[in-house]
Formats: C-alpha cells, sequence, structure tokens
C-alpha cells in the first residue's frame, strides 16, 4: 500500500525529531533533511516541525526564506552550484557554464524538466585554489573540466535510477 506523501513526510519528521530533538536548535538541521529527501520544504512541512518543536511557523517559514540553500519551491533531486568567483573565473568558469547548460538543457536558475537536476550559481565554494568548483548538493568537484561535466551529471543520473528502481521495490 502506497502511503500518502503527507503522511510520509510526518513520519519522517517525527523520525528527525527523535534524531535531533525537539528544542529549537533542531530547526535547520530538519529543514536540511526535508530538502534532502523532499528536494523543497513544503507549507506542510514547515506546520508539522513548527508543531513538533513547539514555536510558530512564521518563525519556520523565516529561516527558510532567509538561507538561500534551503527552498520552497520545487527545485530538482540534484541542485548543481558553479562558484562564480574571479578565481573560478580565470581558471575557466565560462566554458564550465556553458557545458552545464548544454548537458542540462536549461539556463541558470532553472530546474530540467524531469525535476533532477537544478543549476544555480554559488557565490564562493571556498575552493579557489583548485577551481573551477562545482557543487552537487553537498558534493564539490575541484578542477572541473568542460569534458568532465558529462561524467559527473551522469554518475548523478545513474543514483537517482538507482533511488527509483529501489523506491519501486519498496512498495
Amino acid at each position: 500500500m502506497l502511503v500518502p506523501v503527507q503522511e510520509r513526510l510526518r513520519l519522517d519528521i517525527e523520525k528527525w525529531i527523535t534524531q535531533y530533538g525537539n528544542d529549537r536548535s533542531s530547526l535547520i538541521p530538519m529543514l536540511q533533511e526535508v530538502q534532502k529527501k523532499y528536494s523543497r520544504i513544503s507549507e506542510y512541512a514547515m506546520q508539522v516541525i513548527a508543531d513538533q518543536l513547539s514555536i510558530h511557523p512564521v518563525e519556520v517559514h523565516g529561516v527558510v526564506s532567509f538561507y538561500s540553500y534551503l527552498k520552497e519551491a520545487h527545485k530538482g533531486r540534484f541542485e548543481v552550484r558553479l562558484c562564480r568567483t574571479i578565481a573560478c573565473d580565470m581558471a575557466g568558469r565560462d566554458r564550465i557554464a556553458q557545458q552545464l547548460r548544454n548537458e542540462l538543457g536549461i539556463n541558470f536558475g532553472e530546474t530540467t524538466p524531469d525535476g533532477r537536476f537544478s543549476l544555480e550559481w554559488a557565490n564562493c565554494l571556498g575552493m579557489c585554489d583548485q577551481g573551477p568548483a562545482l557543487l552537487v548538493n553537498e558534493q564539490v568537484f575541484t578542477r572541473v573540466t568542460p569534458e568532465s561535466i558529462h561524467d559527473i551529471l551522469a554518475r548523478f543520473r545513474r543514483e537517482m535510477d538507482i533511488n527509483v528502481f529501489q523506491q519501486a521495490e519498496e512498495h
């Protein structure tokens, strides 16, 4: 039997409460977990988290809207961020950006129609000595070349396909 998304989300939040605790300091780790698993933080998720932490939903929304890495809107399962510092620019960032646009068929600030990838700029990844640098979710790639983009994206496409297959087997 398939569990509705909201019920599954509520159960996940309850699980994360036991993991992180039910005080205010658990808010950001829980929001990160929701984002990681569900690719966004819905109004429903914010309400459930607020209820579980005994805080006002406006406080939860304030945190979500403040941090750029937390998103209410749908984004891709894999968020690809390319560093746009001067160091990465000098190391060939523009060629990487063009290759990402070509491979994904989208521009920066967009998500692929299949919902797999979102393409964003990052102001700094802290890897200036190893640029151009790319971040896919929490994984950093350094000294990226246009030729390596295909392999990097293929790796995450395979990961997505494996996850979809495993979820289908569970149900």
